[in-house]
């Protein structure tokens, strides 16, 4: 366990420094701002199809989140957090967008990509999804969104706290208490 935890660590340090590099070099030059987008472009279309439940919205608000982004990187602080100041134009971009549409969304699994093509695997994969779906669904909006951000966008505990404007303990200590629910109610369910 710690030598996983370590890992993450180490990952998100070299995320860490790696988007500081792209950052400092996209201030010189605006085309390596195309570098930020290959870092964050999947993460941003996981978050925002997790909000949507639709493939063509999410692509269309994805690029809407990296035009806005680009148009007003220059009043991006060096201080910041990338990734809040980028997950905050996405939220606000989806927000605008059920404006318009008045749509609901949906919290439906993104990566549902099967590993064997054992139908009976795929019937079971298919229930537990379903039944793991309707318990994230019956959650408060602001645990879908720490799972969105935690596990979708794939931001780091600090990220989040930024971008929620919590302490990052608190962030840490929400999430994990959420994770034991949920694992409590999916024993509770599956027995």
């Amino acid at each position: 366990m710690a030598e996983s935890s370590i890992g993450l660590k180490s990952e998100e340090t070299n995320r860490e420094s790696d988007e500081i590099r792209i950052i400092k070099a996209a201030r010189q030059d605006p085309t390596a701002f195309g570098e930020l987008y290959k870092l964050y472009v999947g993460q941003v279309f996981r978050y925002l199809y997790s909000r949507t439940g639709n493939v063509h919205e999410a692509e269309d608000i994805t690029a809407q989140t990296f035009l806005t982004a680009f148009e007003s990187f220059d009043k991006f602080r060096q201080d910041e957090h990338f990734a809040s100041w980028l997950f905050t134009i996405a939220r606000n971009k989806a927000m605008d967008h059920f404006r318009q549409r008045k749509n609901i969304s949906s919290f439906d699994e993104v990566d549902d990509i099967p590993v064997e093509n054992d139908p009976l695997l795929d019937v079971i994969q298919s229930e537990q999804a379903a039944a793991l779906s309707n318990l994230i669904w019956a959650l408060p909006e602001e645990d879908r969104e720490l799972l969105r951000l935690r596990f979708l966008a794939a931001m780091s505990f600090p990220e989040i706290a930024h971008f929620l404007h919590r302490n990052e303990e608190a962030v840490k200590k929400s999430i994990y208490r959420l994770l034991a629910r949920l694992h409590s109610q999916w024993e509770v369910s599956n027995e």
